[in-house]
């Protein structure tokens, strides 16, 4: 019998931390586990990814409460993974904002993506039953948009294809802090399963431009400080490459998925098997690199039952 994935086992509760990012802006982040933003306007909140469950979320909501007795106004999703999203309803947003291409990825795979994230991580789904269904925006833009909290501004924009074809990031100028969702993480394995390599370092370099004194990122800890960013910046890349380019060279000369899985733990397995969620997302990591490697642009869409036909692939 295949052993179960890194994250079936993982039912260990996280240490929660609420970082102060910028006047009025918060980092809700969990060793590993989803992000959250927290952008406190002058009459009101917005939320940056509602997490897996409204039980998760009423924990970032003890956090806000903490520091403000606004209401929640806006809730901005920076992609579409069930992980990220399906907490919606605890929040009482009259506006849910995502991209157009976020919003073809729910319609393109919202069930399938949440059956395989429920069959991967079970811990973040405990209290699923609360889940009212898919989540789905109010408002969404193609390129960019801008909301006002108050005098407060708040740009959102897609930057590029990076953790999925249909991310942003989501700029607060009185602060220069960047909320960026998966585009950057920070000593936490970016997971790959429906990214686009190629495209990746470029939208990393997009999201330097903005020259960010701060950023928070979709897992890991908030980064404050030019140093920290561009550290973390630089090393998300380098995990990208460091995933892609062993693929590539397999790729080429017609080895095996398996043969990519090996190359792969060669070249990652001294830089980042100790970051959070390495060994879960390894395996997703690798599928996808190879169909990128062989010219499939548009990332498959994962089922549970693909999931274990490709875990039980890498296991010969």
């Amino acid at each position: 019998m295949a052993k179960a994935f890194a994250s079936q086992g993982d039912m260990s509760e996280k240490n929660i931390s609420f970082t102060e990012v910028g006047e009025g802006l918060y980092a809700f982040t969990a060793e590993g586990d989803p992000n959250t933003g927290v952008i406190i306007g002058d009459d009101s909140v917005m939320i940056v990814e509602a997490q897996a469950t409204p039980r998760l979320a009423r924990k970032v909501m003890e956090c806000v409460r903490s520091v403000t007795d606004k209401p929640i106004s806006h809730l901005v999703m920076t992609h579409y993974h069930a992980v990220r999203v399906l907490g919606a309803s605890a929040y009482g947003a009259r506006e849910v904002i995502m991209s157009d291409v976020a919003r073809a990825m729910v319609a393109e795979r919202g069930q399938e993506d949440w059956d395989s994230e429920f069959g991967r991580f079970p811990r973040l789904f405990e209290g699923h039953e609360e889940i009212p269904g898919l989540t789905w925006p109010t408002t969404t833009f193609s390129d960019r948009m801008t909301v006002y909290l108050g005098n407060r501004r708040v740009d959102i924009e897609c930057v590029g294809r990076a953790h999925t074809a249909g991310d942003a990031v989501i700029w607060v100028p009185d602060q220069e802090v960047l909320f960026t969702g998966d585009i950057v993480e920070y000593h936490s394995a970016c997971y790959c399963g429906d990214g686009h390599f190629n495209d990746w370092p470029d939208t990393l370099d997009a999201v330097a431009s903005f020259e960010p004194r701060a950023i928070a990122p979709g897992r890991g800890d908030a980064l404050v400080g030019t140093e920290m960013v561009t550290a973390a910046i630089e090393n998300t890349k380098d995990f990208v490459r460091s995933t892609y380019k062993p693929v590539e060279k397999v790729v080429a000369r017609g080895g095996s998925l398996k043969e990519a899985w090996d190359a792969v733990r060669a070249a990652c397995d001294p830089k980042f098997a100790d970051y959070a969620i390495y060994e879960h997302c390894l395996p997703f990591n690798v599928a996808r690199a190879y169909d990128e490697a062989r010219g499939i642009d548009t990332p498959r869409v994962w089922t549970a039952e693909r999931d274990q036909a490709m875990w039980a692939d890498l296991q010969g």
